[in-house]
This record gives structure tokens, C-alpha cells and sequence, in this order.
């Protein structure tokens, strides 16, 4: 499923927060996106979450072994410790702009609930070719953070029309920074790339070219995410030992030349 000999590179976002790069993360990512296309009529909109578009959970047994990858190789540079719950999903984002709630109008957070001695960790294993359907941005807050719950709560349950005049945020992908975020990393989308960062950091999908987005796995915006509530660990986060800091990652797009090796 997973490469046994990732090569792991570190991008700095901010405060101290780093998002874990892994190029060539799948052995056979066609596999994938072939499962997707022959379930494409399983694939459904789950209005909970607000998701721009239709997901897929994935048996547990195939959520296990993306939680194995995440504890041999990335916990412990999140500052997590024991995963207490995941899953994971296949999705798409499909809608258009103008389809769009107020809630998808602006960056987010992956809570899910965690408690104060627990962390959020999140995954996206980008699956398609065309990088212009856009990567992961990483955002800091601009105002108190009462004011920016006041926004996400508002985001939830005002009238777009509404929410729109009072915050002054316009309809569409949030691409850039505005008077609330400032945008403070990019990752790009590479086809076999997959991601993994601290939930809590606000973040939303680089959906620069809308109209570029389809609902067909074989040529759409198809990645497969994971969520993980862990145990956070007592000294934070800890050091990055054996992974490679390129700063040149997001120019070049080149796998790290120094791999992790495994462990038994």
C-alpha cells in the first residue's frame, strides 16, 4: 500500500509548525484512483462537515494501515503521542464558487472534538496529474481569537448575503490572505504527494482554477485524507531527527535524496 522506504522532507508554515512532505507516498496510486472511478456512485456529499464536494469513508481496515504509516513516521513530529480514533476518506472537491456556504469561504481547523490534553493530525494524499487543481494553504489568524470564532461560528449559520456585508468576504476559494488570515504556506499538488500537519493550523485546499474541477475521479481534484485524535505528547513537539529540510521543495518537486529507514 504504502512506499516501505518514504523519504520525508519538513516545510516550516509557522510558529514552530512544520507540514511532513512524502513524494511517491503510494506503490500503485493508479489502483486508487481506478477504486474511486468503480465507486463513483458511492461517493456522496456529507453536509456535516461542509465539504465541497462527495467523500467515501474507507474501511478500517484500510484506515489502519494509513494510522500504522502515520505512527512509525510522522507522530511524534506533530507532538502526538497514542492515535485514540481516525479514519479516513476518499474525496473531491466539485463545487463551484458560487455553490459554495460562507463556512467554505474562509480557512478551517480539524477539531474533532479533541480535548485539552489530546491533538488533531491531518493527512492528504493528493490523487490527480493536472498540479492546477490546486494544493493545501496554511494560514495564521489576523484578529483576537474571539473575534475569528465569532467568524467560524457565523460562517456555520448566517445567510451567505449576510455573512458576506458584515465580514466583508466575498463568495469563492479562499486563495489569498484577507483581513481575517494571512496566508503563510503553499503546498503545491503533486500527483503521489501526501501531507501531513497539525489540525488545529487553519487550512483550506488551493483551489485556484475552479472551473477545472469535475466529478469524474479519473480527471478531478480526487485525494484521500485522514484525521487522527492522539494522545499530544508531554514535551510538544518533538525535534525532526532523519528527515531532510529542502527548503527547495517547492521549486523543484524532487524527492528527498536521504529516506527514512525503516524500523521493526
Amino acid at each position: 500500500m504504502f512506499n516501505p522506504h518514504p523519504s520525508i522532507s519538513t516545510l516550516p508554515i509557522a510558529d514552530g509548525h512544520v507540514c511532513l512532505v512524502i513524494d511517491n507516498a503510494l506503490e500503485e496510486p493508479e489502483r486508487w484512483v481506478k477504486l474511486a472511478a468503480e465507486n463513483r456512485g458511492s461517493l456522496h456529499f456529507t453536509p456535516h462537515n461542509a465539504y465541497p464536494g462527495p467523500e467515501l469513508r474507507m474501511p478500517d481496515a484500510v484506515s489502519q494501515r494509513l494510522d500504522e504509516f502515520f505512527v512509525k513516521y510522522i507522530r511524534q513530529h506533530l507532538g502526538a503521542r497514542r492515535t485514540l480514533r481516525m479514519y479516513s476518506r476518499l474525496s473531491m472537491v466539485t463545487l463551484a464558487p458560487g455553490a459554495l456556504q460562507p463556512s467554505r469561504w474562509i480557512c478551517h481547523r480539524d477539531r474533532l472534538g479533541a480535548k485539552a490534553n489530546e491533538c488533531v493530525a491531518a493527512s492528504v494524499l493528493y490523487l490527480f496529474k493536472d498540479s492546477d487543481l490546486g494544493g493545501t494553504n496554511f494560514f495564521l489568524a489576523r484578529r483576537p481569537q474571539a473575534d475569528i470564532d465569532r467568524l467560524v461560528d457565523q460562517s456555520a449559520s448566517a445567510k451567505p448575503d449576510d455573512f458576506s456585508a458584515i465580514y466583508g468576504i466575498s463568495p469563492g476559494y479562499m486563495t489569498n490572505s484577507n483581513d481575517w488570515f494571512e496566508k503563510v504556506q503553499t503546498v503545491p499538488a503533486r500527483w503521489n504527494r501526501m501531507i501531513f500537519y497539525d489540525g488545529s493550523l487553519f487550512h483550506c485546499g488551493d483551489i485556484r482554477h475552479p472551473e477545472k474541477l469535475t466529478d469524474d475521479p479519473q480527471t478531478g481534484r480526487l485525494t484521500y485524507n485522514g484525521f487522527f485524535t492522539c494522545k499530544r505528547a508531554a514535551s510538544g513537539h518533538e525535534p525532526v531527527a532523519h528527515v531532510v529540510r529542502d527548503s527547495g521543495l517547492l521549486d523543484s518537486f524532487e524527492v528527498s535524496s536521504s529516506p527514512l529507514t525503516r524500523t521493526t
